[in-house]
C-alpha cells in the first residue's frame, strides 16, 4: 500500500481531527456504500492510500483504496486484515460483480475492526479520488454561523442566504464558469447576470474578456475576496474563490442589485466562501448520484440487468404500473440546452405528483414514470394529462412546438422497453405526419405507426431494378431538372385530382396533365391499375425515408 495514486497525484491530507464520520458526511453517500462499520465511524482519518503491492506500507489513519481487488475474492479478505494491522480506519473496494461484499469479507471486517465501503458503479476511481481530496481538506472546517442552517449541498439555499447577508444578487459557479446555483432575488440586475442565469453559464464573450484582462487568473490564484468596480451599466461585483485546501472548487459572485452592497459585504462573503467547500463537495457528489439514477433508468429502458435493482437505484417502485413519455423539443440542443430541458421535465413531473426520471436518448428525452394508478384507464388518462401539460410548458419555455409520444402503461419496470417502443413510435408519427397534433399515443396515430412499421420492414428489401418508380428516379438523376417522382407523388397523394395536385406543386393544371402523360410514357406505369398505384405509393414512401 502506498500513498501515490495514478488518477490524481498525492491525495490531500485531512483537516486536523477529521473522523470517518465527518468525511462520510461531507462526501455523502453517492460515491460509496458503507458495508461494514464494526467500530462505528469515529476513527480518525489522516489521509488516503492506494493499494500498491510494491509499496506495502501505509500510515495509521489512512483510508485505503483497494483498486483492482474483487470484494468477493479471498484477496479482499487478506487486504482488510493487513489494512487493519497497519491502522487503516477503512478499506474501499470497487462494486465487484454483484455490488455486494462476500460474507467472508464482512466477517473479516468485524474481526479486524476496520470499516469496509464499496465504490458505487457510476463513480470512477478518478472521481472518487477527486472527491476525497476535496472532502478531506474541507472536513472539519467549522461552518459559518450565518449559513449554518443551510442543508449540506443545498447551493440554491446557500446562494439565497448569501444574498440576504450582503444585499446583492448571487451566483455560485464551478471552475468552468457554469452556474451551479443562483439566488432568487427579483430586483433588476445587469444583462450579464441575466444571460448567465438563462444560459446556465457565463457567456463565452464575457469569459474571454475576463481571461484577456487577467481577472480569471487573479481569481484562481486568490485566497480572499476580489472586487470589480461598477463600469457603465455593469454594477459592482464581489467574487470569492471556494477552496478545499489547495484545490479550487468554484467561486461565489455577488452583484449589486439596484442598491449598494452591505458595508461589510466583502468580509461576510470571505467568511462564507471559506466555509462553503463542504457544500460544493456534497453538490459534486450529488451530481454524480444523478448520473447513477440516469444510468439505472437507461438500463430499464434498454432491458439490461435486473429490473428490480435498476428501479431501486433509479428511485422508482420495483413493481406496479409505469410508462414512458418520449419528448421532442426541436433540433438537437447543446449541453446547456439539453440540461435545461432535462431539468424542466424533471421539475414539472414532480410538480404534477409523478415519480419520474428523465433520460436523453436518440434525439429525444425519455421520461420514465412510476407509481401510476393500478386502474389502467386512469393511469393512461393521467399520463395523457401530464403529456399535454409538459407539451405546453416545454413549448413556452423553448419557443418551439414540442411533441410528445405517450407510451403504453405497462405492469412493472421489466416491461418498460415495451412502453418505450410505443412512445417512440407515437413520437415518430407525430414528427413525420402533417397536422397540429402535438401529443398522442400509438392508438391515436395508428395509421401513421402502421405505415412506419411497414416501411421499416421493407427498407432494404431488394426490388426489381426496373419498376416504374425506379425508372422515374433514374430519369430525375439524369435530368437534374423537373422531378417526375415529385409529380407522381403529388398526383397519387391527391387521388388523381389534377386541380388539387397542381396547387400542391404550384403549377398550372395543364402543365401537370402534360407532366403526368410524360411520366407514364417514361415509366410504363398503369395509373388505372390499383396494384400499380399501391406499389408506386410504397416505393415513393421508401424513397422519402431514404430507402431503395
Amino acid at each position: 500500500m502506498g500513498t501515490t495514486d495514478e488518477t490524481g497525484g498525492l491525495p490531500a491530507e485531512a483537516a486536523p481531527g477529521t473522523t470517518l464520520e465527518e468525511l462520510l458526511s461531507v462526501v455523502g453517500a453517492g460515491v460509496w456504500e458503507p458495508c461494514a462499520m464494526p467500530r462505528g465511524a469515529g476513527a480518525a482519518v489522516t489521509g488516503v492510500a492506494v493499494l500498491d503491492a510494491l509499496e506495502p506500507a501505509a500510515g495509521p489513519g489512512e483510508l485505503l483504496l483497494a483498486i483492482g481487488v474483487d470484494p468477493e475474492s479471498a484477496v479482499a479478505v487478506d487486504v482488510v486484515r493487513r489494512a487493519a494491522a497497519a491502522g487503516a480506519p477503512a478499506v474501499v473496494f470497487g462494486p465487484g460483480r454483484t455490488g455486494r461484499p462476500s460474507p467472508a469479507l464482512r466477517e473479516a471486517a468485524e474481526e479486524a475492526g476496520t470499516a469496509v465501503l464499496l465504490r458505487t458503479a457510476w463513480c470512477t476511481w478518478a472521481h472518487l479520488v477527486s472527491v476525497l481530496r476535496a472532502g478531506l481538506a474541507s472536513a472539519g472546517v467549522p461552518p459559518d454561523p450565518a449559513t449554518a442552517a443551510v442543508a449540506p449541498g443545498d447551493l440554491n439555499g446557500l446562494a439565497d442566504a448569501v444574498a440576504a447577508l450582503v444585499g446583492g444578487a448571487v451566483t455560485i459557479e464551478d471552475t468552468r464558469s457554469r452556474v451551479l446555483a443562483h439566488s432568487s432575488v427579483h430586483e433588476d440586475v445587469d444583462e450579464v447576470r441575466r444571460l448567465t442565469i438563462l444560459g446556465r453559464r457565463v457567456p463565452e464573450w464575457r469569459v474571454a474578456a475576463m481571461r484577456e484582462d487577467g481577472f480569471l487568473q487573479a481569481l484562481w490564484n486568490a485566497r480572499d475576496v476580489l472586487h470589480r468596480p461598477a463600469r457603465g451599466e455593469a454594477p459592482e461585483r464581489l467574487v470569492a474563490p471556494v477552496r478545499a485546501g489547495d484545490e479550487l472548487l468554484g467561486s461565489i459572485w455577488v452583484a449589486a442589485a439596484g442598491r449598494p452592497l452591505a458595508p461589510n459585504a466583502a468580509r461576510t462573503l470571505g467568511a462564507v466562501a471559506r466555509a462553503a467547500a463542504p457544500h460544493l463537495v456534497r453538490h459534486r457528489t450529488r451530481a454524480g448520484h444523478d448520473h447513477l439514477v440516469e444510468d439505472a433508468a437507461r438500463s430499464l429502458l434498454e432491458g439490461r440487468g435486473a429490473a428490480g435493482t435498476s428501479a431501486e437505484r433509479a428511485g422508482l417502485p420495483a413493481d406496479g404500473p409505469c410508462a414512458v413519455l418520449a419528448v421532442h423539443a426541436g433540433p438537437g440542443r447543446d449541453g446547456d440546452g439539453s440540461a435545461r430541458l432535462h431539468g424542466l421535465l424533471t421539475l414539472h413531473c414532480a410538480a404534477h405528483g409523478h415519480r419520474a426520471v428523465a433520460v436523453p436518448m436518440g434525439g429525444a428525452v425519455l421520461v420514465v414514470l412510476g407509481a401510476l394508478e393500478e386502474d389502467g384507464e386512469r393511469a393512461a388518462a393521467r399520463t395523457a394529462r401530464l403529456g399535454n401539460a409538459l407539451a405546453r410548458q416545454v413549448s413556452a419555455a423553448f419557443g418551439v412546438t414540442a411533441r410528445i409520444g405517450l407510451g403504453e402503461v405497462v405492469e412493472g419496470p421489466a416491461r418498460l422497453p415495451e412502453s418505450r417502443r410505443s412512445a417512440e413510435e407515437a413520437l415518430r408519427a407525430l414528427l413525420e405526419s402533417p397536422g397540429t397534433r402535438t401529443v398522442a399515443g400509438v392508438g391515436e396515430v395508428a395509421e401513421a405507426v402502421a405505415l412506419a412499421r411497414i416501411a421499416d420492414a421493407l427498407t432494404g428489401l431488394p426490388l426489381p431494378p426496373r419498376t416504374p418508380v425506379a425508372r422515374l428516379a433514374a430519369l430525375d438523376a439524369e435530368n437534374g431538372g423537373i422531378s417526375a417522382v415529385r409529380t407522381l407523388r403529388a398526383y397519387l397523394d391527391h387521388f388523381g385530382d389534377v386541380p388539387a395536385a397542381s396547387r400542391a406543386l404550384g403549377v398550372h393544371p395543364n402543365t401537370l396533365r402534360y407532366r403526368v402523360r410524360r411520366l407514364v410514357q417514361a415509366s410504363g406505369i398503369d395509373l388505372e391499375d390499383p396494384d400499380a398505384r399501391l406499389l408506386a405509393q410504397i416505393e415513393l414512401r421508401l424513397l422519402g425515408r431514404g430507402g431503395t
